[in-house]
């Protein structure tokens, strides 16, 4: 049987219109929703938003990677998952789930597609020992769960993270397509299209909020794509197979979780209570501008990719250079952050 399916720019604009759509629905009749506020949590705003741009979102992505030309039936058992994940993000949104609640929901949502689909980066091959690949999928498991959070921590600010995550799904489908992985390309930018279509009601002063159900539902999405990436390096490159360069890419959402958790540690927080500790909110207290604060986020995500990239696409001392530099930089951007002051 013939199915219904359209090509990549087709799907790219459907995605963006469906997103904006869905997303206007939802700003418009979400405005009355009580929502219950956690008084120990520190945000940076107060204004009552409706966080709830995620489950458009997740369900625009579902609907659109549905009738893409080159869809499988991996991506399609993913972004299902996706939109499950999504839900649990609303139940958080309104309810506040205590942390080890989400968690455990997260490892199941994240482990059975894995299993299922026979999904995992290979850890024990890069460790020299075989464990039948049980290790592999719980070190898969817990790469995507740190994934998932680290996205959902890096939304803390208006329009952040669809900067920062948008800039990933670019950099994503820039890789695979230079890699003749077009599957990749095609359902990264299918996630970048539908993340634009919410950037109309997140850009700032947002009237729009992804909430849990969308920084769950986006890292879930890039998450699985790290590992469905595949990367298979020749005898001259500097990576492995298991340290591939698509796992770099998630430098701004992975730096952001260092330094919270550190800060919070440090300070006798518990790193699952919200705060205003975040790199964007230091940045705010330094006297950048939100529109500013986002600029240089992006400044420092085209950078880093700028040497990723140096380091595919060449060998030797070259390559050698720009990873030495891109962890110069993330060292750089760490040592820096560490000493800004928090927001009060």
């Amino acid at each position: 049987m013939n199915e219904f399916q359209v090509p990549l720019i087709q799907a790219l604009v459907f995605a963006f219109v469906i997103s904006a759509i869905l997303n206007y629905l939802i700003y418009k009749y979400s405005k009355n929703i009580n929502l219950k506020r956690n008084e120990k949590e520190k945000r940076l705003s107060t204004k009552l938003i409706p966080p709830f741009g995620g489950i458009a979102c997740s369900l625009a992505f579902l609907i659109s990677a549905r009738i893409i030309g080159k869809a499988d039936d991996d991506f399609i058992f993913i972004g299902l998952f996706a939109v499950i994940v999504s839900l649990l993000g609303v139940v958080d949104d309104i309810y506040n789930l205590k942390w080890y609640i989400k968690l455990f929901f997260q490892i199941i949502l994240v482990f059975y597609p894995l299993y299922n689909l026979n999904l995992f980066l290979n850890i024990e091959s890069f460790l020299g020992f075989d464990l039948n690949n049980y290790f592999n999928f719980i070190g898969s498991t817990l790469w995507i769960i740190v994934i998932i959070n680290a996205i959902n921590f890096i939304d803390n600010m208006d329009g952040l993270a669809v900067a920062v995550t948008g800039g990933i799904c670019l950099q994503i489908a820039f890789i695979a397509n230079y890699l003749n992985q077009y599957k990749i390309t095609d359902i990264s930018l299918l996630l970048f299209s539908t993340l634009i279509g919410f950037f109309i009601f997140n850009y700032p002063p947002a009237k729009l909020y992804l909430g849990d159900s969308g920084s769950l539902f986006i890292g879930y999405c890039l998450g699985f794509i790290s590992i469905l990436f595949n990367w298979t390096p020749s005898g001259t490159t500097i990576y492995t197979s298991f340290l591939n360069p698509m796992l770099l890419i998630f430098t701004i959402p992975l730096l952001d979780l260092l330094i919270v958790t550190l800060h919070r540690i440090k300070t006798g927080v518990s790193p699952t209570t919200g705060g205003t500790d975040h790199i964007s909110h230091r940045l705010l207290a330094a006297g950048f501008s939100e529109v500013k604060v986002l600029a240089t986020f992006s400044i420092y995500s085209i950078c880093c990719f700028t040497l990723i990239l140096f380091s595919i696409i060449s060998n030797g001392l070259i390559a050698y250079s720009a990873l030495f530099l891109f962890f110069t930089l993330f060292a750089f951007a760490f040592i820096r952050a560490r000493r800004m002051e928090i927001l009060d």
